[in-house]
This record gives C-alpha cells, sequence and structure tokens, in this order.
C-alpha cells in the first residue's frame, strides 16, 4: 500500500513525465516549422537533422510539477533561508535554460555565454545555494570562508556545461540525469531534506518523459535537447544537490553530490585538462569525451550509453551505500555486478574491431 508520504513526490515525478511526453511533439513540430534543427557534422555523432530544442518540454514539464507541488503546500512552510535556497535553484535553473535557448537560437559566442553562466551562479549563491565547508576523511571539515564563491560558481556553471557536453550520443545527458536526480531523490530524502526532494523528483520526471522521444529503441532520435536543456539539468542537478546534500546535517552527506555526480564530473575535467595541455580553448567543443573514445574503439552507440548509464547508476549506489542507508549495500552489490557486465560487454566490442582491423587493412 502506497504511504501518504510518497504521494508529493510521485505527484512530481508523474506530472512532470506526463507534461513532457505530452509537449514534446509539439515542440518538435514548432521545431521543425523554425528550421531549428541541429545538422551533422564531422565532431557529432547524429547522421541527418534533428530538432535540436527539446530543452523546452523539459523545462516547461518541470516547472508544471513544481507549481503544482507548490500551490498544493506540499513543499510545507520553509524557513526564510530554506525557501530563498529553493528559489534560487528554481530560478536559476530558468535563467540557464534561456541561456542555453538563446544559444541554440542564436549560436552565442563562448565567452559572453560562460560570463552570463557565472552570473546566474553568483546570484544563487548570494541567495544561499552555495558550498561552504567539505568534509575530508580522517581531517574533518574544511570552511572555505570567501572561497565559497567561485566554488560554487565554478560547481554549478561547471556542472551546467559537464552536462551538455555529454548530451553527444541519443538518450545519454536525459538518462543519466534521470538516474542521478532518482539517487538525489533518495538520498535528500534519507537526510530529511524533503523539498530538494521535490526538486530532484520533478526533474528525474521530465528526463524520462523526454527519453520517449530521444533514446528510439531501433531508430534514431526524433529531438534533441539542445543547449537550453542540458544547461537546465545541469544546473538543477548541481544547484540540489547542494541544497538536499550538502545542506544535510550528516557529514557523509557533503561527499555525496560529487559521488553520485562523478560520471559527468570526471568526464569534464580530464577533457579540460587535456585542452588546457594542447593550448586550446577548455570550451571548444571536441570529440573527446568518453562516449567519443568508446565509440571509436569499436563499441555501439547504444551499448555506449547503456555502459555510461550502468557507471552513474554504479556510482550512485555506491553514495547510497557511502551514506549508511538501508539496504544501500545490496543496491552497490547488485550495480557492481551489472557494472561488471557492462565492462565485459565493452571489452568484447573492442577486442572484435581489434581483431578486424588487421585483417581489414591486410
Amino acid at each position: 500500500m502506497l504511504h501518504p508520504t510518497a504521494i508529493p513526490y510521485l505527484v512530481a515525478f508523474a506530472v512532470s513525465a506526463i507534461a513532457v511526453w505530452l509537449t514534446t511533439p509539439i515542440i518538435r513540430q514548432l521545431g521543425l516549422k523554425a528550421g531549428l534543427v541541429d545538422r551533422p557534422n564531422k565532431r557529432k555523432m547524429h547522421t541527418t537533422p534533428v530538432v535540436r530544442v527539446g530543452g523546452v518540454a523539459i523545462f516547461l514539464g518541470t516547472v508544471i510539477a513544481l507549481l503544482l507541488v507548490w500551490s498544493a503546500g506540499w513543499f510545507g512552510i520553509l524557513p526564510q533561508t530554506r525557501e530563498y535556497e529553493v528559489w534560487g535553484v528554481t530560478i536559476g535553473g530558468a535563467a540557464f535554460f534561456l541561456i542555453g535557448f538563446a544559444d541554440d537560437l542564436f549560436n552565442l559566442p563562448p565567452l559572453p555565454r560562460l560570463i552570463a553562466q557565472l552570473a546566474v551562479s553568483a546570484a544563487a549563491w548570494r541567495v544561499g545555494v552555495r558550498i561552504d565547508f567539505i568534509s575530508i576523511p580522517f581531517i574533518g571539515i574544511i570552511k572555505f570562508g570567501w572561497f565559497s564563491l567561485p566554488l560554487t560558481m565554478v560547481w554549478l556553471a561547471g556542472m551546467a556545461n559537464a552536462i551538455n557536453w555529454l548530451d553527444g550520443l541519443d538518450g545519454l545527458a536525459a538518462g543519466v540525469t534521470t538516474i542521478a536526480a532518482a539517487i538525489i531523490l533518495i538520498t535528500s530524502l534519507f537526510m530529511k531534506q524533503p523539498a530538494a526532494a521535490l526538486i530532484a523528483a520533478a526533474l528525474a520526471g521530465g528526463c524520462l518523459g523526454f527519453l520517449r522521444y530521444n533514446f528510439k529503441p531501433k531508430s534514431s532520435a526524433e529531438i534533441f535537447m539542445g543547449d537550453g536543456g542540458a544547461y537546465f539539468l545541469g544546473f538543477t542537478l548541481a544547484g540540489v544537490s547542494v541544497i538536499g546534500l550538502v545542506k544535510a546535517v550528516a557529514t557523509v552527506a557533503l561527499i555525496l553530490p560529487y559521488v553520485i555526480l562523478a560520471v559527468p564530473i570526471v568526464d569534464a575535467t580530464v577533457v579540460i585538462l587535456q585542452r588546457i595541455g594542447r593550448g586550446e580553448s577548455p570550451m571548444a567543443a571536441g570529440n573527446q569525451h568518453l562516449h567519443h573514445r568508446l565509440v571509436k574503439a569499436g563499441v555501439s552507440k547504444r551499448l555506449t550509453v547503456l555502459f555510461i548509464y550502468a557507471l552513474t547508476l554504479w556510482v550512485g549506489s555506491i553514495a547510497m551505500a557511502v551514506s549508511g542507508m538501508p539496504a544501500g549495500g545490496t543496491y552497490a552489490a547488485i550495480s557492481t555486478l551489472l557494472m561488471i557486465y557492462a565492462c565485459w560487454k565493452v571489452w568484447q566490442r573492442i577486442r572484435i574491431k581489434e581483431v578486424r582491423s588487421p585483417k581489414e587493412n591486410s
């Protein structure tokens, strides 16, 4: 039997998923009429033009769900500081969406785009969406003081760009966000942070509704989320993890966001360091991300996406186990077995290509 306390989160999830599921075809038709399509090139993985403004549907669905939950009073009576944090995440997410949507429409230069992202991140920090300290094993809690501002700005803007860079294969960014948001939802509830859990539930539902059109079993995607959708997802994931986990009382919660979001964090960090090492702009587009490398190594696009899903689920389950959540160790063990199987499948595909390559070149 459904526990009454679960109803707000299920409603947020379901309303967002249904709203995105219903509005995405409409956005796609409008995008086709306006010519807002992403055309193939040597860096991109798709082969035909695809509408690139699906993020509008994700944004609208998530906002509709959150407004419904707010009007129903399910956010409860929040202290003023907590209310500012919730508004900081939701309004900041809207601002990041608008920055990305403007880029989808007008192809903004990288520097003005980054400056706008950092300005919004600074405003979010001002209202309480901030990383004030971190816990290091055997050392304890380290407070950042004034350094909290640049660190939070890098976290919020960096995660938005990390999710955008991850959006290189059908269903990849939306699927990774669905898994990460679902884990943040569960861990936020465990840490007694219901407001953050409601935002995470709406975000997960919206991404799942979008996957219906973005990750097709036997064909290519009908629509892409574009920069607007990716920036919105990345900022909201980063923001809700701060107010839901970093703000929690439990010391172990301070490391959870960085574990749950390890896949986009590590992927983006490695690529940025490589670009700097080659004397290139860190914001430049490229094809050195994990999904690019796996496809080049001989792994199919679909298996690459499923492998990164498994990787995201694995690190997320480790985060649940670290948090001390009941059955967290069981989830980690099951996801570890799944990860081993996924690694084996990927290794098989790479070995097949290695065997075929000498024969094809001879």
